[in-house]
């Protein structure tokens, strides 16, 4: 079996106390690695790794198109690597390989690429001021030590969705993996080493939020901490934040509840493998995935069997089989978790319409298997309409006009994202301009752009990832003014 220590200064380190965890393959519940586990000892030194390396100018101090050389050489050894990362991608998470090495690791190379050469773009300003005394000018610089706490639903892609701007706008780095998916964060660090970033740059120390968590939040040197992770989590990070002795800059990716708003002139086709691919994807495990579907009844019946017709030849199966579409979820507790939203609706009066239950039988034994499920005659009183289930779990209401349905869309307390389906671009216009949320698909689902803004509204997070919004976040803006006038300025004179 083997042992992920933590990765400090570049150098591998057992954890001060010794102290260990095991990451199981939630398809089968085999152990496939055991992890060093960080302390508030640790943490410390990470953070004083990235410290050093950030104030001796070791990376902030490189030109940008130096930085951009070891990203991109970061980017080429990863993708020589690809098939290893997917590999222990699926193995941790229980995400299908094919997604893995398809979508994951893929994005996780382009994130390297795309921030190494995105920061060329950002300048400075020079701003005119009346009477030719003043230069004042705007310049863009990096925060200092960033924590990057990442999810454990998509443990690669996302975290570097978060280091990789840091990195490009000259910020060093302490990465906290969730504890359920340490692996291929660890792994990275390999790349780091080979690809010759300097010592402290980046810094790797899985362990429990409440020990590393708590201690990056609360560490007077980590300037900036972006957070990947639920509305519960959120809220925790904003209180310790708002407790520490030096206030934190917070980038938060937090949960959603999106909607799929379904219009009777749809390419019904398109749409139910639209609203498929919102709530399915991952496993449905997915922050920004379509876990409402709002059916317009002019179309409802057909609609509906159709649906549950497609959704009845998706294969859930092990990780590694190449012929899967779905995978398991992250462990069995989750699971468990899952399925209590889906009884706890069914007492509230929903109607299942297609699975409901977690596999059982074969391979299915020993996982955390669940299958699509389809909750219908779910109305606004029931908790599945609010909540964030985070598995493949749909809850479907029954709406009559358009202007009811972008109500229904709305009547939630997050705003990460939204779908409607329409064959009137008209309609996907004006619907979409009414739907409060970061993102909103017009004819798909669950796709995300790094050359775009990602992020959500209200409880659904701060800030934005991706494209040159989400690089921005990462650096400080500073006013500069230079008095340029003759004489200078006395305030004491008659």
């Amino acid at each position: 079996m083997k042992l992920f220590k933590l990765f400090i200064n570049n150098e591998w380190v057992d954890a001060e106390q010794g102290k260990t965890f095991e990451s199981s393959n939630p398809c089968n519940g085999d152990v496939i690695a055991a992890i060093s586990s960080a302390s508030e000892a640790d943490v410390n030194k990470a953070i004083a790794a990235a410290k050093d390396a950030f104030q001796s100018g070791a990376w902030p101090g490189l030109d940008y198109e130096e930085r951009a050389v070891y990203m991109h050489r970061a980017a080429d050894i990863l993708e020589k690597r690809i098939e290893e990362f997917a590999r222990w991608e699926a193995l941790d998470s229980g995400k299908t390989i094919k997604d893995a090495r398809n979508t994951d690791i893929p994005l996780a190379i382009k994130a390297f690429r795309y921030h190494a050469d995105a920061i060329k773009a950002i300048k400075g300003k020079v701003i005119p001021i009346p009477g030719h005394t003043q230069f004042d000018y705007v310049t863009y610089e990096p925060y200092g030590v960033v924590a990057c706490i990442a999810p454990w639903n998509y443990p690669i892609h996302l975290l570097t969705r978060s280091i990789c701007p840091a990195l490009a706008a000259g910020n060093t780095i302490v990465a906290k993996p969730s504890s359920f998916t340490s692996i291929t964060a660890q792994l990275l660090s390999e790349v780091f080493l080979e690809a010759g970033f300097p010592k402290g740059v980046y810094n790797a120390i899985p362990g429990p939020g409440s020990v590393v968590g708590e201690a990056l939040l609360a560490h007077d040197d980590v300037a900036l901490v972006a957070l990947t992770g639920s509305e519960e989590v959120g809220r925790r990070l904003m209180t310790a934040s708002a407790q520490a002795r030096m206030i934190k800059k917070l980038i938060l990716e937090l949960g959603g509840k999106s909607a799929s708003i379904v219009e009777p002139d749809c390419d019904m086709e398109g749409a139910v493998n639209g609203v498929i691919l919102g709530f399915c994807a991952n496993q449905g495990e997915i922050c920004c995935g379509a876990t409402r579907l709002l059916l317009s009844d002019e179309i409802y019946d057909p609609f509906m069997e159709k649906l549950i017709r497609k959704l009845s030849t998706v294969r859930v199966g092990d990780s590694l089989d190449e012929h899967s579409q779905m995978g398991a979820l992250v462990n069995k507790r989750h699971r468990d978790s899952v399925h209590r939203f889906v009884a706890q609706a069914v007492e509230q009066g929903g109607k299942i319409r297609c699975g409901g239950t977690p596999l059982t039988g074969g391979i299915y034994d020993q996982g955390a298997f669940y299958p699509p499920t389809v909750i219908d005659n779910v109305t606004e009183k029931m908790t599945i309409f609010h909540e964030e289930v985070f598995g493949p779990v749909l809850a479907v209401t029954k709406y009559h006009t358009t202007d009811e349905a972008i109500r229904l869309a709305n009547a939630t307390r997050f705003g990460l994202a939204a779908c409607v389906f329409s064959e009137n671009p008209r309609k996907l216009y004006q619907v979409a301009r009414r739907l409060d949320a970061g993102t909103v698909w017009m004819n798909t689902a669950s796709l995300s752009n790094i050359e775009a803004p990602f992020g959500g509204n209200r409880n659904s997070g701060i800030g934005r990832e991706n494209s040159e919004e989400g690089l921005l976040e990462y650096l400080k803006v500073k006013n500069n003014i230079q008095y340029v006038g003759t004489p200078y300025v006395d305030i004491l004179a008659d």
